[in-house]
Order: structure tokens, then C-alpha cells, then sequence
């Protein structure tokens, strides 16, 4: 486009959001030369800095002392019995978000992104309304980077009692009863870090086990370690919550009934797009609520962008950043790229934590047919000592066709490490020899991945062998 044509608008770019995707756009695009100015209604930073990823892990940190001190006497220490103090950990938690927002405001600033804390609404394909200043914007492009929020479903009454994964970091207190209900990552990760923290917790989810979509093995470990943290109740679901003079009475659909003192409800996260104005633009959500956008994440709109979770490809800060900055060298950069949905490594930070890379077991024999499975399940070595009841599970998944890697699944401590390493490796295709060939480092957890050779099941395709 023509220099005289590109500034006919008030900006190059306009960003709606200021979370990981819209921050790590904005200052790309303002790096490659773009005019940008980026609005955020609520905190720089967006989910995963401000009531997400950082503060969350953080309270899984200090969770999981509550094993050290116990551990520590298998080993000879003498530790005084200690006591856990919710108002420090809060106070500290939060000066570290306050920090990290800090940070993401000055870098802002230093790459030349306008920031605005207001709310932005589309006018129409190159026009936003800044609405508490009732001032309107002209950009050549507008990137929609809003993720998305928590949703209590299915609402059922008294549902207002409950707080969701936003608010559960305003709690001034440490709940000493807790019901968190659903069965995915946030459900999981919370209601580990509550029981560890002391308060008794009930995790209740409808299905048979918990994360769906991950590897059968994986989840009946995590469900079997989660049954000894916890009250925890399978095909179950709550009818309905009501007040009462101790806390909040949750009636189940077996009939029978709990009284907590705090309900946590974490069955689902929806893109935030109510009230953006997509509808001035002809912008219709696809089936499950989310912009349809391209590969290269334009929308139908050939001016108007959207990445992270309000897309809904996949819902994890390191993919809206990449989508971010895809974004930003493809339009402004003359560096057209698109990101690999296909492989992302990930992790659960539940205790015991759970990594995985590539495909479960169910979905490699789909997809890849004859398939070598390795397995090893052992009792890590720290637990020798410390007396502790746990047991550490690794898998690697195999295409028999090619020997490439195709699948690795850990559960155990600094799962979330390992597989981010290992994550590299099946990124770029290692196979089998390959890891067979690499010199395990001893005594480590991680070795086991590189010393087990021998399948203990190959699987062939449906109706084969």
C-alpha cells in the first residue's frame, strides 16, 4: 500500500487486547516500523499474567512445600511442624503480577505502542470506538486479541454463589472446604493446589476420568494419585447450590448433598467476543463461539485480524504469541509465516505434574496404524527415602512405518521441564534410534526415556494383525 494511502489512517494498527497475543503483536508490528496503539479495558498482561499461567503456578509452588516438609524427615532433617499463612503468599503473588505488568507497560512503551486503558469496540472494517472516551480511531489493520473468559456451565440455581478461575485470586482467605467442579486443566490445577495447601477439596467431574483428550494411561494415573489427595468424585454433577448458614450447600444428581465453604466452578472458558461490534462488520462466531480466521489468522475481513483464545485453535499462551507475531512479520514484515498447529508440547500443573508431546495412544493408532508403545512406570528415587506413595510414568509412542517419535506422555516432578526439552526433539522428527542412541544422564527421571527398548505392546490398525 502506498505511504500517502497508509497514512490516511490515524494508526497502522489498532490491537484490541493486551494480553500475550496482542502485546507480543504490537510490538513486532511497531518494531517493523507500524504506527500502533493497543487498548486494554482491564490489565496489561491478559490472562496468563494477571489471573492465569503466572499467579497460578506460583500457588502450585508454594503447594507443593507441604510434601517437602514431609520429606524432608526421610532424609534427615528435623523440621518443625509449619504453618501455612494465605495472606503472605497472596501479597507476594500479587506484587509479582503488579511487577510483571510493569514490565509488559515499559516494553510497550519502548517499542512505540500507544497504550490506552479503555474498551474498544469495532465501528466498522477500519474504525474503533474507544468507548469511556467516546473517541474514534481510524487503522489500516485491527488485530482482535481479546481471549476469552470463564463460563459457569451448565448454569444451574444458586450458580451465582460460585466464583470462577478469574476470582479466585481475590480470596483473602484460604477456604478451609473447597468444591471445585470440572475436569480440564484448570479444574485440575487448582484443586491440587487447594489440597495441598490444607484446605479439604472435593474435585467433582461429570466424565469417568479426568482431561479429556489426553492419553488413557496418563489420565488413570492422575485420577488414581488425585483420589488419594482428594474427595474426588467421578460422573458426578451438581444440581444446584444454595446458601446456608456455614457456607454453600451443593446438592449432587445422586441426591446427596456437601456444604463448602467456597465453590469453585472450572467447566469451561468462552471467547470474550460479547460486545465487540463483529456484527458491524458481518463477522459471525463459528459454532463454537470463536472468529474464524485463516491460516495466516485473517479474518473475512480482509482488514481485521484475530489470534489467541478468542480463535480457539488452541487455547495456550505460547500459541497466541506465536500467532501474534506471525501476525505482525506477515502483514508489516514482509516475513510471511503462519504458525504449526499440529505438534505443541504442553503441560499440566497438577502434582504429580503431567507433560506431553504429540499424539495419546488412541489417536497414533488412527492416524499412524501399526504403532511400538514403551512404557516404563516406576517409583522415582527421592521416594526411597522419603516413604513416599508415588509412582513416576513415562511413555513414548512410535510409528512403526517411519520409527519416528510421534508421541512422548510423562507424569511425575518437573514433568512440564522434561517435556519441553523432549519437545524439541519430536518437533524436528527424532525417531526411536535417535533417542536410543542418546546417552542417558544418571541418575535422573529422564533417562528412562532414552533406556527403554523394548515395546510392551505394539498396536496394529483397526482390523489388522
Amino acid at each position: 500500500m502506498a505511504d500517502d494511502l497508509a497514512h490516511s489512517y490515524d494508526v497502522d494498527l489498532f490491537v484490541i487486547g493486551g494480553g500475550s497475543g496482542g502485546v507480543r503483536a504490537a510490538r513486532i508490528a511497531a518494531g517493523h516500523g507500524a504506527r500502533v496503539q493497543l487498548a486494554e479495558e482491564y490489565r496489561v498482561g491478559g490472562t496468563c499474567v494477571i489471573r492465569g499461567c503466572v499467579p497460578k503456578k506460583l500457588m502450585v509452588y508454594a503447594g507443593r512445600y507441604a510434601d517437602e516438609f514431609a520429606d524432608a524427615a526421610g532424609f534427615g532433617w528435623d523440621v518443625p511442624a509449619p504453618r501455612f499463612d494465605w495472606r503472605v503468599l497472596k501479597a507476594r503473588r500479587d506484587a509479582e503480577v503488579a511487577r510483571l505488568e510493569g514490565i509488559y507497560d515499559t516494553n510497550l512503551g519502548k517499542a512505540g505502542v500507544t497504550v490506552v486503558a479503555d474498551r474498544a469496540v469495532i465501528e466498522d472494517a477500519h474504525t474503533v470506538r474507544l468507548v469511556g472516551q467516546d473517541k474514534r480511531v481510524t487503522a489500516r489493520f485491527i488485530l482482535i486479541a481479546v481471549g476469552a473468559e470463564p463460563v459457569k456451565e451448565p448454569l444451574i440455581p444458586g450458580a451465582e454463589l460460585a466464583i470462577t478461575s478469574n476470582e479466585v485470586f481475590e480470596l483473602e482467605t484460604l477456604p478451609e472446604r473447597i468444591l471445585v467442579v470440572g475436569g480440564g486443566y484448570i479444574a485440575v490445577e487448582f484443586a491440587g493446589v487447594f489440597a495441598h495447601l490444607g484446605a479439604r477439596t472435593t474435585l467433582l467431574h461429570r466424565g469417568e476420568k479426568l482431561l479429556r483428550g489426553f492419553d488413557e494411561e496418563v489420565r488413570d494415573a492422575l485420577d488414581a494419585a488425585y483420589a488419594h489427595r482428594m474427595d474426588l468424585r467421578l460422573n458426578r454433577m451438581v444440581e444446584r447450590l444454595d446458601k446456608v448458614e456455614n457456607g454453600i450447600r451443593a446438592t449432587l444428581d445422586d441426591g446427596t448433598t456437601l456444604e463448602v465453604d467456597q465453590v469453585l466452578t472450572a467447566t469451561g472458558r468462552r471467547p470474550k467476543i460479547a460486545g465487540l461490534g463483529l456484527e458491524a462488520v458481518g463477522i459471525a462466531a463459528d459454532a463454537r463461539g470463536a472468529i474464524p480466521v485463516d491460516a495466516y489468522s485473517q479474518t473475512k475481513v480482509p482488514s481485521i485480524y484475530a489470534v489467541g483464545d478468542v480463535t480457539d485453535r488452541a487455547a495456550l499462551t505460547p500459541i497466541a504469541i506465536r500467532e501474534g507475531h506471525a501476525f505482525a512479520d506477515t502483514v508489516f514484515g514482509n516475513k510471511p509465516w503462519c504458525v504449526d498447529h499440529g505438534l505443541i508440547p504442553t503441560a499440566v500443573f497438577s502434582t504429580p505434574e503431567i507433560g506431553v508431546v504429540g499424539h495419546n495412544e488412541d489417536v497414533a493408532r488412527r492416524h499412524f496404524g501399526a504403532i511400538d508403545v514403551y512404557r516404563s512406570s516406576f517409583r522415582p528415587m527421592k521416594a526411597t527415602l522419603s516413604g513416599r506413595d508415588e509412582r513416576v510414568l513415562m511413555k513414548v509412542i512410535v510409528d512403526c512405518a517411519s520409527d519416528r517419535v510421534i508421541g512422548v506422555h510423562v507424569v511425575g516432578h518437573d514433568a512440564g521441564e522434561i517435556i519441553q526439552a523432549v519437545g524439541i526433539a519430536v518437533t524436528m522428527g527424532a525417531t526411536k534410534a535417535d533417542f536410543d542412541r542418546t546417552i542417558a544422564v544418571h541418575p535422573t527421571a529422564g533417562e528412562e526415556l532414552v533406556t527403554m527398548r523394548s515395546p510392551v505392546v505394539t498396536k496394529h490398525p483397526v482390523g489388522v494383525g
